[in-house]
C-alpha cells in the first residue's frame, strides 16, 4: 500500500489514473501532445466541454504537474497551455491507450458506430 497525498494507492499505476481520471483529461492530453495551445483553441477542440468543466480539468492538470500555464501580460489576456516535463513522459502512455482502444473496439465490429 502506498499513501500519497492523504489517498491510499494499492499500487503506483492507480495514482496514474488518478491523475488522468476526469472527463475531459486525456482528451485534453492529448490535444496538448502535438503542442502549446491557446484557451480558446481548446475550447474549439473540444465543444461539448463546458467552460467551466475545461477550467476545473485544467487547473487540477496544472496542480498535478502534467501541464504548465503560461500567461502573456497583453491586452486582452493571453494564455497559452503545453505539457510539462511530467505531461511529455505521459504522452507516449496516452498513445499506447488510444492505440490499445482502436485494437480492442476493432474486435467488436458489430458494435461500433462513429458519429
Amino acid at each position: 500500500m502506498i499513501t500519497f497525498r492523504d489517498k491510499t494507492y494499492r499500487c503506483t499505476s492507480e495514482i496514474v489514473l488518478s491523475l488522468v481520471s476526469g472527463k475531459w483529461k486525456i482528451a485534453i492530453l492529448n490535444e496538448l501532445a502535438k503542442g502549446p495551445i491557446r484557451y480558446n483553441e481548446l475550447r474549439r477542440l473540444l465543444p461539448d466541454a463546458t467552460q467551466r468543466m475545461l477550467t476545473m480539468q485544467l487547473r487540477m492538470l496544472e496542480s498535478d504537474g502534467l501541464i504548465s500555464r503560461k500567461v502573456y501580460p497583453v491586452s486582452p489576456p493571453k494564455v497559452e497551455y503545453c505539457l510539462s516535463e511530467l505531461g511529455e513522459q505521459l504522452a507516449p502512455m496516452l498513445l499506447m491507450l488510444c492505440d490499445f482502444g482502436t485494437t480492442y473496439i476493432e474486435s467488436f465490429p458489430d458494435e461500433v458506430s462513429r458519429a
